[in-house]
């Protein structure tokens, strides 16, 4: 059955034009012209990798590896399975803090999340006793607890926060078993198509709209740098091309994974794709690191000049 969806999202790709290869954390080859990433499933703002190829070396393919959550890419990251990775920020913290040879070496994409719930919610003040989901361990999860600290209600006590998969948001809201959530797309847009509505922006923290990043591992950042410059310009180019042509971004998401148009134009509109790492992003991250110990996400703040490397960034040659 892998193999048949696999061949299946290959012949996809094929007719969209998206060249790169899809394959599985399992069968992720060794070929030394083969550029490992691994991204998650149908989320917009993950999806620079699919169009890399165009921008690919002479040689060279990106081979994509479909993860269900960012902690399995940060770990197959550290492990060596794959190469690189398109992943939530804070797993990359994480990882670093907890001692595994990690690095961000771009930035990817701000947004992707909306708090959402019912109508009769109406804004924060309507939360107080309600069922609200969250992904744990994300940036979800802490900008949902500073949203609701903001509005005067402690996620302990007077909320009931209920821990779900991003895949299982959508479908928890729609059968009652939650009222409200913070996660990522597309799951708000999919629910605000059939009725919900946004509570309050996620993003008036100190952390604004950080999310996602591209990753990859010490080892190769030291000992082929020549690789990781040339993918890291490939992801940039990616980036600025789906920025200049927002229908081919649309149509390689409702074509890749069958989502549907009307939900993926309105979960790309809250994505806001990048590539850089200025020092306005650092200071970001350093407030998301600093969140993610107060609510002992982490147990002490990872080293951002070691996790950090922007120096691929420097040399890739892309026109802010």
């Amino acid at each position: 059955m892998k193999r048949l969806l696999t061949a299946l999202l290959v012949a996809l790709l094929t007719a969209a034009g998206l060249t790169a290869c899809l394959a599985t954390p399992d069968s992720a080859g060794g070929d030394p012209a083969t550029v490992r990433i691994g991204t998650l499933r149908g989320q917009p703002h993950l999806y620079a990798p699919y169009f890399m190829q165009r921008f690919a070396p002479e040689g060279t393919t990106y081979d994509i590896v479909l993860f269900e959550n960012s902690p399995d890419i940060k770990n197959a990251l550290a492990s060596g399975a794959i190469d690189f990775g398109v992943l939530g920020a804070p797993s990359m913290l994480a990882g670093s803090a907890a001692g595994q040879d990690v690095r961000i070496v771009a930035s990817a994409a701000d947004g992707g999340s909306a708090f959402v719930g019912k109508p009769e919610i109406g804004g924060p003040e309507g939360l107080r006793g309600r069922k609200i989901g969250f992904p744990a361990g994300s940036s979800q999860e802490i900008l949902l607890k500073l949203t609701l600290r903001a509005h005067g209600l402690d996620p302990a006590t007077d909320v009931e926060l209920v821990n779900l998969g991003y895949a299982d948001m959508a479908n928890a809201y729609k059968s009652g078993r939650i009222d409200a959530f913070l996660s990522a797309e597309t799951a708000p847009s999919i629910v605000q198509l059939a009725g919900a509505r946004p509570i309050v922006s996620p993003y008036d923290t100190p952390i604004g709209g950080v999310n996602i990043v591209l990753g990859t591992r010490g080892a190769l950042t030291s000992g082929d740098r020549d690789r990781v410059q040339q993918t890291v310009r490939s992801f940039a180019q990616a980036i600025e091309f789906m920025k200049s042509d927002h229908s081919a971004w649309v149509e390689g998401l409702v074509t890749t994974f069958g989502l549907d148009r009307a939900v993926t134009e309105t979960a790309t509109k809250n994505v806001w794709l990048r590539w850089d790492l200025d020092d306005a992003y650092l200071a970001k991250v350093g407030a998301l690191a600093e969140q993610m110990r107060a609510f002992d996400q982490i147990a002490k703040a990872p080293d951002l000049t070691t996790l950090i490397d922007a120096d691929f960034l420097a040399g890739a040659g892309i026109a802010r």
